[in-house]
């Protein structure tokens, strides 16, 4: 079996957040710890998943700091996985794909579960808002852009930025690819400019 590729030094926070939660059994463990499972049979009961491979995610998820792992029963050793503030930044992003599911995936029967918002007591879904205005952010109106940990220099001209490593840290002879961040989030190019080779 090949080696599992690592994005954590990727300088990209989608890359390294896939690098924690990117396969497809993490984030259904994460959901039923947000529904309320701590427990390994808990967890294993509710998803069918097979022992080993919970026991590698329930690992990886403490080992990442998004889980903690908590003795509850001494004789036989027992323990419990509880959510860390780590791990409970991610429900945003559980209820933005939980959302995507039921608009293009649900069937005519409507959504598997809804989520519901005890402070307004009604039935919602979850939106990406401007942490500035508090309005909707969409792809056609977001523009990425540089921050501060790939920003290079001061001046405000063009700014670039480097995916140059290889799974083994190995810098990627005559693929050191820049590439300006001036892209929409929907596809478009607002520069006019196009990927530098």
């Amino acid at each position: 079996m090949s080696a599992r590729t690592s994005f954590a030094n990727w300088p990209c926070s989608i890359a390294r957040t896939l690098d924690v939660v990117g396969d497809a059994w993490t984030p259904l463990v994460l959901r039923e710890a947000f529904y309320g499972s701590r427990r390994f049979d808990e967890f294993q009961g509710e998803l069918r998943i097979a022992r080993n491979t919970l026991t590698d995610r329930l690992r990886r998820l403490v080992e990442a700091g998004l889980l903690e792992k908590r003795l509850y029963e001494t004789e036989p050793p027992r323990h419990e996985y509880l959510l860390t503030e780590q791990g409970r930044d991610l429900f945003p992003v559980l209820a933005a794909m939980a959302h995507w599911g039921d608009r293009w995936l649900a069937g005519p029967e409507g959504p598997p579960i809804t989520l519901h918002h005890k402070a307004c007591g009604h039935d919602g879904h979850a939106e990406v808002v401007c942490s500035s205005c508090g309005e909707p952010m969409h792809a056609d109106d977001t523009v990425a852009r540089l921050g501060p940990a790939t920003r290079t220099g001061s001046s405000p001209g063009p700014m670039y930025c480097a995916a140059s490593h290889r799974n083994d840290g190995a810098d990627v002879p005559g693929q050191l690819v820049h590439r300006l961040i001036t892209t929409d989030w929907s596809g478009g190019d607002r520069s006019g400019q196009k990927a530098m080779p």
